[in-house]
């Protein structure tokens, strides 16, 4: 048995699923387009520095589903997945990942976006695990409390949320054959690392240089 990890946004979707929601969120009038647009312009230049406070991140990320009931957020969600997500899940990986599934690996998409938004996204592509950031949720009514439960999966968080869940089911990175972890992002290094085949998917500049050092594949799923 292999197993199949794949990043989300930029990599299985040619767009990033955090940033369209937050698009289709100011296309509602739920928030406010300028201060949204800037927040998330230097959220992202620290992301792709690898500067990013995850935390400091996830708080403004989640803050907007706080904010209304989880029978609303889920009603803008389906219209989210048709206007914003369909449209980027290109036919090269959906094929992707139908061969690893058909070859019957164990597959996983493994994000630092909030399960709420990725959630859909991974049924979608057909793919049966997730592994996102989880938001914190009242027990009671099922509502977002703001800011995410347990260690996020980002950078190093990756490994250590992928390995709990291989041992929730009593395996770990020796069960498998082979490994593979499609990502765009030098901020996942850590996980690429861990894999025995690592796969930069249209790769940003500095996993471009450090996948042509390191001979390994380079693809694009565009």
């Amino acid at each position: 048995m292999n197993l199949a990890l794949f990043d989300l946004d930029n990599t299985l979707l040619a767009g990033d699923s955090d940033f369209e929601w937050a698009q289709f969120l100011i296309s509602k009038g739920v928030v406010d387009r300028e201060i949204q647009e800037a927040r998330n312009i230097e959220f992202y230049e620290h992301y792709k520095a690898g500067t990013l406070d995850i935390y400091e991140f996830l708080i403004f990320q989640l803050a907007p589903l706080t904010r209304h009931p989880r029978a609303e957020l889920d009603a803008w969600h389906r219209e989210y997945m048709d206007r914003h997500i369909r449209p980027i899940m290109t036919d090269k990986a959906k094929a992707a990942v139908a061969q690893h599934l058909a070859a019957g690996d164990l597959c996983a998409i493994v994000t630092a976006t909030n399960s709420f938004v990725t959630s859909p996204i991974a049924r979608e592509f057909g793919i049966p695990h997730l592994i996102g950031t989880i938001p914190a949720v009242n027990p009671e009514n099922g509502a977002f409390a703001g800011g995410a439960r347990g260690t996020p999966s980002f950078q190093a968080g990756k490994i250590t949320r992928v390995e709990s869940w291989l041992e929730s089911m009593g395996l770990w990175w020796g069960s498998f054959n082979d490994s593979y972890f499609y990502s765009d992002s030098h901020n996942d290094l850590p996980l690429m690392q861990k894999v025995k085949t690592p796969i930069a998917v249209d790769p940003d500049d500095k996993l471009r240089a450090h996948a042509s050092e390191m001979g390994w594949k380079i693809i694009t799923l565009r």
